[in-house]
């Protein structure tokens, strides 16, 4: 019996040990995101070259998810030409289908994969959370510059969003229209 109990706590320690390394690996992994600039979907991306190259044009294709949510959700345009370089803001809709409120996060993916890199959102409705009433219909403008150190052989991009249902406080900004009962 000695010897089994000695493995239970042998056991116990190294379980307790593992789930502390595990808990604490959640602040180093936020750091190095930060430090990296991996994982950067809650902020705003910095632009530093704003010229206009005017001899090249990429289509922007734009689609939108929901994953097991009830809401309908569409972009405003499905795709639209510009230069590298150039300021553009598009407006995508989303509609509640549900007679309480919900809240959501959306999430960016891009297609190609290494255009994340050059595509650069100023303005943004995946930067936060969304809280839409009973029925809301919003309208969500995003505003972006295409970085023209795009490699040439890209000549469309694919941005796609995808909406997930969330849980916890509402978004200030979303709050307040939700509790003023405004409907944009």
């Amino acid at each position: 019996m000695t010897g089994n109990r000695k493995m239970l706590i042998k056991l116990t320690v190294v379980a307790i040990g593992m789930f502390g390394f595990g808990f604490a690996l959640v602040p180093f992994y936020d750091k190095i995101c930060e430090v990296s600039g991996i994982n950067n979907l809650l902020r705003a991306d910095a632009v530093t070259n704003t010229q206009v190259d005017l001899a090249r044009s990429v289509t922007i294709e734009f689609d939108a998810n929901t994953h097991a949510m009830p809401w309908r959700f569409r972009p405003l345009e499905s795709s639209i030409a510009v230069h590298p370089g150039q300021l553009t803001t598009v407006t995508y809709e989303v509609m509640n289908t549900l007679d309480r409120p919900v809240s959501g996060q959306a999430i960016p993916s891009y297609g190609p994969r290494n255009a994340a890199q050059y595509f650069r959102k100023l303005e943004c409705f995946c930067f936060s959370k969304q809280t839409l009433a009973a029925g809301e219909r919003r309208r969500m403008p995003v505003t972006f510059v295409v970085d023209s150190a795009l490699p040439s052989d890209v000549g469309t991009i694919t941005l796609s969003y995808t909406f997930f249902e969330v849980e916890g406080a509402v978004d200030r900004a979303a709050g307040s229209a939700v509790a003023q009962g405004g409907r944009s």
